[in-house]
């Protein structure tokens, strides 16, 4: 419930969500740097895990502090600090982490020689496996096209932006620095859009790069779902011509080991694909928000990076489809051997069942004769006792008929006495 503000404002104070404030900071903590040429912007991208993110984030602090700079804060993932004369920046993402510096350029000679002062040096320590690296160069329009000379002419692109505002030339290829070039004439934009449009250009080669990783992971699995595809094959066609129990087991066997081999590596595959296609509409979204267009009898960036990135997009779509359709179809193959060794094994049981009865029966018959028997031999000891109670008793002057046929008038008596006995033992067994 609200309660008065401290301070005297008329609007009462809430419990604070704590991801309020870095959920409202995240809108503010990329801002474009308005950026007045000339200007050259190094760009680096590296591969990063989370211990080298974590790594990483303790150096840059060092590095600020030393510099007499403030770090970033505990979770931050942007940083940036002013840094020779431009300014230094830092992000990390889920995969990968950049470092971005601008400072002035040569105003006589395009990708002339970059100022000592920028932050790349041997102080510089890389996070991961260097990924992207960019160069560009930010000028005002000239009217002499001797600046096509520093890119190769096969692959040159260029581009007008938002509405030809300004003109932008890359060719997508490394120089001998391993940078890959951008150069970028401002027309008519306001150094905050100049910033902006060298922002999405930066994304655009970063994403598109990483957009790539899908289709070598791709390349890796085609031999082995090629090979899974032919051992599913093999397999059905054994399952036509097999009927033992045995066999049918080794089968499910293998069916299981060959599912567990495709589910792993699709699982291993699922986050490349996955960032991949992410990667991809990332950098169609920078394009649509840079209106980018080609220059007049030029090819346009957006039509030279689709030349290789839709067919690297559809490629990892078909091997994801292809390891779908071959688990589809190695769960219906096990359904069908399971449900088939399944029934034989009720064949077995039932087949168990039935020997079992007529063991039982057997049993009980043999039980029902030697039934019989005892009933038998009980009574003839029992006679037997009975006659020498009859003999002590006739010798000893009690008045006794002929003990013989005392006898032979007992022995009915005691046969159905110990039949029916048995016969109530018998039933209280059934019924427990």
């Amino acid at each position: 419930m609200g309660q008065g503000s401290e301070n005297g404002s008329p609007f009462p104070s809430f419990r604070t969500s704590p991801l309020r404030e870095r959920v409202l900071g995240e809108v503010h903590a990329r801002p474009f740097r308005p950026l007045a040429a000339p200007r050259t912007v190094i760009h680096y991208a590296f591969l990063t895990n989370s211990e080298e993110a974590a790594k990483d984030q303790a150096w840059l602090t060092e590095f600020c502090i030393s510099r007499g700079a403030n770090g970033p804060t505990d979770g931050a993932r942007h940083h940036t600090l002013p840094f020779g004369g431009g300014t230094l920046s830092w992000e990390q993402h889920a995969e990968f982490t950049t470092y971005t510096w601008d400072g002035m350029a040569n105003r006589e000679v395009i990708f002339g020689q970059v100022s000592a002062k920028h932050p790349f040096g041997a102080a510089f320590r890389a996070p991961g496996d260097l990924l992207v690296a960019v160069r560009l160069e930010l000028r005002e329009p000239q009217a002499q096209e001797d600046w096509r000379d520093h890119f190769d002419t096969s692959s040159l692109t260029i581009s007008d932006v938002y509405d030809g505002g300004a003109m932008v030339a890359t060719d997508f290829r490394q120089d001998g620095d391993g940078l890959t070039r951008f150069l970028m004439f401002n027309r008519s934009l306001s150094e905050v859009q100049s910033g902006a449009v060298v922002q999405r250009l930066l994304e655009v080669e970063t994403y598109r790069t990483l957009a790539m990783l899908g289709l070598f992971e791709a390349t890796r699995l085609q031999p082995e779902i090629r090979r899974f595809e032919i051992e599913l094959a093999e397999l059905t066609g054994q399952m036509k011509g097999t009927s033992a129990l045995g066999a049918n087991q080794d089968l499910l066997n293998n069916l299981s080991a060959l599912a567990a081999d495709l589910e792993a590596g699709a699982t291993a595959s699922t986050f490349r694909f996955g960032a991949s296609r992410a990667y991809d509409e990332i950098v169609k979204a920078r394009f649509a928000t840079l209106k980018e267009k080609a220059a007049t009898g030029e090819l346009s960036m957006a039509t030279f990076l689709s030349r290789r990135l839709a067919p690297a997009m559809r490629t990892c779509q078909a091997i994801e489809d292809r390891q779908a359709m071959l688990s589809r179809k190695l769960a219906r193959a096990t359904t069908l051997l399971r449900t088939r060794v399944d029934v034989e094994l009720e064949d077995q049981n039932r087949s168990l069942l039935q020997s079992m009865n007529r063991r039982a029966r057997l049993q009980l018959r043999l039980q029902q004769t030697v039934e019989g028997l005892s009933v038998a031999a009980v009574s003839y000891y029992v006679v037997g006792l009975f006659s020498y109670l009859a003999k002590a008793a006739k010798e000893s002057g009690l008045p006794m008929p002929n003990a013989s046929v005392t006898t032979g008038l007992a022995v009915p008596v005691v046969v159905l006495l110990i039949w029916w006995i048995v016969r109530r033992i018998r039933k209280q067994h059934g019924e427990h």
